[in-house]
Order: structure tokens, then C-alpha cells, then sequence
């Protein structure tokens, strides 16, 4: 008998993701939820086609567990990869400011015709990145050891 994979399954291994349809996507999201980054760590690559961030992640894969063992909550830092991107457009962020740091809420995927369309980054305080894509593929990976959240609480939103 074959079960599911489950987050205790990966232990403290480095969390490396692909998404190739919205359905893999809403995995990529939630675990991206609340990483926070300055806006200057954005880079799409218009030749290459890529566009990618340098996140701090919130490790929701481990909130669980470090709270029953009564460890410190942590952070993470990922890079959150979209491939073929033919177009960038972004709302509500100010490009100038590099101190700026922005939140992300979640991705989402519009699917357009034969494969392509758009994923959308919504980010706290209004502020949006579309990324118009050829075809779906997103790739979250961490590439640091896990860190204290500097807030030692997991992040929160009011209903």
C-alpha cells in the first residue's frame, strides 16, 4: 500500500518544489505565505525568460512541530523561480525604494490559451507582480539553513 508523503516525511532536508499546474501551484503558495523580501531582490531575466526571488521564507512545514517540542519558530531563505515569463507588469510596489520589503500572500495561476497565461504574486498592501507565462513552471527551494524568526510568532491574518 502506497501513502502520501506527510511534512515530518522530510525531516530538516531542504524544501525543493516544482509546480507545473495550478493545482501544484496552491502547494508552492501556501508554504511561500507571509516570505518577506526587499524589492530589490526581484530579477527577471527577459532573455532567459526567468524571473526570480530571494524570499524569507516562514517555515510552515515545521510551525507544528516546533511548537509541541517547544523550539523557536523559524525562517528560511528560498528562491521562488518562474520559467518561460514573456512579460512582467507590477502594481503598487515602488521600484526605487530598495529598503522597501514586501510581503507575499500567495500565487495563483490564470491559465490563458494552449498552456500559457498568468501567476499572479499578491502581495500585502495592495501591491501585485503578473507574470505572463508561456507555460507553468515554478520552482521554491531553500538555499540556507533554517534561522529564528525574528518575531518569534508565526505570522497571522485578522479575519
Amino acid at each position: 500500500m502506497v501513502e502520501d508523503a506527510k511534512f515530518a516525511d522530510g525531516g530538516e532536508t531542504p524544501l525543493r518544489l516544482q509546480a507545473l499546474d495550478a493545482e501544484d501551484l496552491q502547494v508552492v503558495s501556501a508554504l511561500a505565505q507571509d516570505a518577506v523580501f526587499p524589492g530589490n531582490e526581484m530579477t527577471w531575466d527577459r532573455k532567459g525568460r526567468r524571473f526570480a526571488v530571494l524570499l524569507n521564507r516562514f517555515r510552515w512545514e515545521d510551525r507544528e512541530k516546533a511548537e509541541r517540542q517547544h523550539r523557536e519558530l523559524e525562517r528560511v531563505q528560498s528562491v521562488l523561480v518562474v520559467e518561460d515569463v514573456l512579460h512582467v507588469a507590477s502594481q503598487g510596489i515602488d521600484r526605487a525604494d530598495a529598503d522597501t520589503v514586501l510581503s507575499l500572500l500567495s500565487l495563483e495561476f490564470s491559465e490563458g490559451e494552449e498552456g500559457g497565461g498568468d501567476v499572479l504574486l499578491t502581495l500585502a498592501g495592495d501591491g501585485a507582480i503578473r507574470l505572463t507565462v508561456e507555460a507553468l513552471e515554478v520552482r521554491l527551494g531553500d538555499v540556507t539553513r533554517p534561522y529564528r524568526a525574528p518575531s518569534g510568532t508565526a505570522p497571522h491574518h485578522p479575519e
